[in-house]
């Protein structure tokens, strides 16, 4: 019986993992109800038989190597590569990106090394450097900073010789010869202000994190503002990344509520998801609801559908944007000549799923 137990418990982690690309060992213990060290000790047995991948403080899931066919008679077997992977979280937004690295790296033979920096002691440098020392013919860099590269990153990046593909990042000058994949943020904002001008509201207020992705959202919110001849009188704050949870994230959240009642603002596109759902818990605590008080629209979509009010999202291709480079990469590295091979930058744009936060059932 206990061992059934055992079964269903690491079945629930990796549907858990599934369902969030990945998450933190506290995150885990929570939803199963279990200590974390029963999760940590469940981790490891899932990562022997090769279901998930441990990462600093949690888990993502891994992604099963292909096997490879041996080469025709008489060819020779190219070269393994070895793709050296920066992304600055291992819980949120970019455990999706990696599994479409992963997913290519297998589809062509090659490993993945994976650089964890941090959003709030980001030491980019350091890892790039490390990702090479580990063995790594090409880079992939999602920097923690902003979504244009520090140039004191690009200038390491250069320095060390090796390919490499941006990405949600791209250099600070535009007319470097960089290869990038992102996501077109201010077109994911766009969409939402137009869905909810298509609801009827004349006023869409912005709430964001001071993320890298904050800058663009704004940028995009206040294009379809001005485009769609919508009032300019709507709260816009930015809570510059505070502690979730914090005295100080609750003074931001009834500040914002406070001015969309004050100025008769019903609608608000909200970065980032983990953001919309304590905005929704503020509501409540003052007597209001989603989407009859305030409609809401999340921004990344990475746990909106868990909300008590499923949230309408936007969604960025995190997934995709993670094959794609992984592409783009592996590409230039097996050309015969890679500087033969032109630059490209790939930009996407993110989809609006609709759920209930936001008062429609479908796009309008």
């Amino acid at each position: 019986m206990a061992e059934m137990l055992v079964a269903q418990r690491h079945q629930l982690l990796v549907s858990e993992l599934e369902a969030a690309g990945g998450l933190k060992v506290t995150e885990l213990a929570t939803r199963l109800g279990v200590s974390r060290a029963t999760v940590r000790r469940d981790l490891v047995d899932l990562e022997n038989e090769g279901r998930v991948a441990r990462v600093r403080g949690g888990a993502m899931l891994a992604t099963p190597r292909a096997a490879e066919e041996p080469p025709p008679a008489g060819a020779t077997a190219p070269a393994a590569h070895t793709l050296g992977l920066l992304v600055p979280s291992a819980t949120y937004y970019y455990p999706r990106v990696v599994a479409g690295v992963r997913a290519v790296a297998a589809e062509r033979g090659a490993r993945v090394v994976i650089g964890l920096t941090d959003y709030a002691r980001a030491d980019d440098a350091r890892h790039v450097e490390e990702l090479g020392a580990a063995g790594a013919t090409g880079l992939l860099v999602a920097s923690a900073g902003g979504h244009h590269l520090p140039p004191e990153v690009f200038e390491r990046l250069r320095d060390r010789g090796l390919p490499f593909v941006l990405l949600e990042r791209e250099p600070q000058d535009p007319f470097e010869p960089c290869e990038f994949v992102n996501t077109d943020h201010r077109q994911g904002a766009f969409a939402a202000v137009r869905h909810f001008a298509g609801l009827g509201h004349r006023r869409v207020g912005l709430f964001t994190n001071g993320s890298p992705t904050a800058a663009l959202v704004r940028e995009g919110h206040g294009a379809a503002v001005r485009q769609l001849g919508l009032g300019t009188d709507a709260p816009v704050v930015d809570s510059g990344r505070p502690t979730l949870g914090s005295a100080e994230a609750t003074r931001y959240y009834d500040g914002f509520i406070e001015a969309c009642r004050a100025g008769g603002t019903r609608a608000a596109l909200v970065h980032s998801d983990h953001d919309a759902i304590e905005l929704m818990r503020r509501m409540r605590s003052h007597g209001l609801g989603t989407p009859e008080d305030l409609a809401l629209i999340a921004y990344d979509d990475e746990i909106a559908s868990l909300a008590d009010v499923p949230l309408t999202a936007v969604a960025p291709p995190k997934n995709e944007l993670g094959e794609q480079a992984a592409r783009l990469l592996l590409d230039r590295l097996d050309a015969p000549d890679p500087s033969a091979v032109p630059v490209r930058q790939l930009v996407m744009q993110p989809r609006l799923v609709i759920r209930s936060s936001c008062g429609a059932s479908r796009p309008a």
